[in-house]
């Protein structure tokens, strides 16, 4: 029989909230009068980006992606797939990209450069968890929840194994379990 590989808590559902209505006032006072599309990175950010767009109090357009990335050919860096893209033009629009966990930044640096290919008036990142402790990519980060170690977490759209994602805390998790 497997173990439950759930740990304790690591950030409860009440600190979650609280930080993302800071961050909803910090994007609101920034972009007060520019058009801004939020662009949502699915899975992991879906449940980010609902509470966040709630209290973001100016008027905003949504989008998502879905991106995978894979180790390259031959053992090369990694190489990224873009599984679903835009449904809106950015072009001459303010864009802030939503993410659940930022780590290396290999990926995201990746999705940068190629919506700057589309002229957005600027492209930000907002994320609810930077584990920069493990950042190779300088990444424009404008917006951050929480800085974490390098640890494994689930819950707040975050899976393991695609479970877990409806837990409304995040939860260290063991995933040698």
């Amino acid at each position: 029989m497997k173990k439950d590989p759930l740990g304790e808590v690591y950030l409860s559902a009440e600190q979650i909230q609280d930080r993302v209505k800071e961050l909803g006032k910090m994007i609101s006072a920034t972009y007060q009068d520019k058009e801004l599309v939020l662009l949502g990175i699915l899975k992991g950010s879906f449940v980010f980006m609902a509470d966040l767009v709630r209290n973001i109090k100016i008027p905003h357009s949504l989008d998502f992606m879905a991106i995978s990335s894979y180790e390259g050919v031959g053992g090369s860096p990694e190489a990224v797939k873009i599984l679903k893209d835009l449904d809106e033009s950015i072009t001459g629009k303010h864009v802030v990209i939503v993410e659940d966990i930022i780590d290396t930044g290999l990926t995201l640096g990746y999705l940068i450069r190629h919506l700057e290919a589309r002229n957005p008036a600027s492209i930000n990142v907002c994320t609810l968890l930077d584990r920069s402790i493990r950042r190779i990519v300088p990444l424009p980060i404008s917006f951050t929840g929480f800085d974490i170690p390098d640890v494994f977490v689930v819950g707040y759209g975050m899976d393991y194994r695609q479970l877990y994602r409806n837990l409304p805390s995040l939860y260290l998790c063991d995933v040698t379990a």
